[in-house]
């Protein structure tokens, strides 16, 4: 109980200070966005249509500091983000939520694959240590863990798309569709994820195999690992209920804050094969100076990441009986 009250005051803090600094980081940043998007009209400033556009993008001048984060605390608690500059006259939580879907899909379903199979493959290669999986496979990813992300995805693009035309190169999904729950509309999106998806793969399922053999080999050479083999339990036991639940707790951690990132989405990979993600729609907000949709996008990121380690905390303790002791 102490340590679950302990969490929670540590996530509410937290999550505290990262919506101050996100109120404080764009309004120190130079300009103004109300004025920026004045600007792209030809033409004499209207002072009306200013102080409006200010109110919307949550930038009003006129109001005291103060007024300005007690209005952003309502905002933020009540799911009110302004209006989006880029997409202006659409709202920042309506094309949040466009873009979300794609980046779960995706990015969310991809790295779930890779902790899985990087999890599965480091504990068979740690159990069979020095044999033809240890020796080829983790080496092997390891090695495509270190190169990045686009190129890979380019490399992909070219062999598969350019060259085979196999697959289609960019997007997510043929824009002659009608968006839908059809069987052809699906079938063209899975096809528009699998580029992507592999460079996704390739490029993070080394860093799950070697954590785990590590963690494994090390918890393999414990006293209760030992002593289950001298009873003479079957080996798929000692090695899933001894060895791998154990060696699997430190990944746990890693894994929350890699599904926490996942909603950020990958940046490189979505702006690479121009996928509609939540990564190519921060880059797009960079680039025009859309505060709000920033300040939303980075807020959503960091609440994601909060969770997710607030969740391994929890798991945590219910693998792993000696930190309730410790709670």
């Amino acid at each position: 109980m102490r340590f679950a009250l302990r969490r929670l005051g540590f996530f509410a803090l937290t999550m505290w200070a990262a919506l101050t600094l996100n109120f404080f980081l764009p309004r120190m940043m130079p300009g103004n966005p109300a004025i920026a998007m004045m600007g792209k009209f030809r033409g004499p400033v209207n002072p009306a249509a200013l102080k409006a556009l200010e109110v919307a993008f949550g930038v009003d001048t006129h109001q005291s500091l103060p007024s300005q984060y007690l209005h952003y605390l309502g905002n933020v608690a009540t799911g009110n983000f302004g209006t989006s500059l880029y997409f202006y006259p659409q709202s920042v939580g309506h094309v949040v939520m466009s873009a979300i879907p794609w980046t779960l899909g995706l990015v969310g379903v991809t790295t779930v694959l890779a902790f899985a199979l990087g999890t599965g493959i480091g504990i068979v290669a740690a159990w069979r240590r020095g044999g033809r999986l240890d020796s080829v496979v983790p080496p092997v990813f390891v090695i495509t863990s270190a190169i990045p992300y686009f190129w890979v995805g380019l490399m992909l693009i070219l062999v598969f798309a350019v060259q085979l035309r196999w697959l289609p190169p960019a997007f997510g999904y043929d824009v002659t569709l009608a968006p839908g729950l059809s069987p052809s509309f699906i079938g063209n999106v899975l096809a528009h994820a699998l580029l992507p998806a592999a460079a996704l793969l390739v490029t993070t399922i080394g860093t799950w195999i070697l954590t785990m053999r590590n963690n494994m080999i090390t918890t393999l050479a414990e006293d209760y690992v030992r002593m289950a083999r001298a009873k003479g339990l079957p080996a798929r036991r000692v090695m899933f209920d001894y060895a791998a639940r154990n060696a699997i707790l430190p990944n746990l951690t890693g894994f929350a804050m890699s599904l926490g990132f996942v909603v950020g989405g990958a940046i490189l990979v979505e702006y690479v094969f121009n996928y509609p993600g939540v990564g190519y729609m921060l880059l797009q907000a960079v680039n025009n100076e859309d505060y709000p949709l920033m300040q939303a996008l980075f807020l959503l990121i960091t609440v994601a990441v909060l969770v997710a380690i607030l969740l391994a905390d929890v798991a945590t303790v219910l693998f792993d009986p000696r930190t309730r002791g410790t709670s």
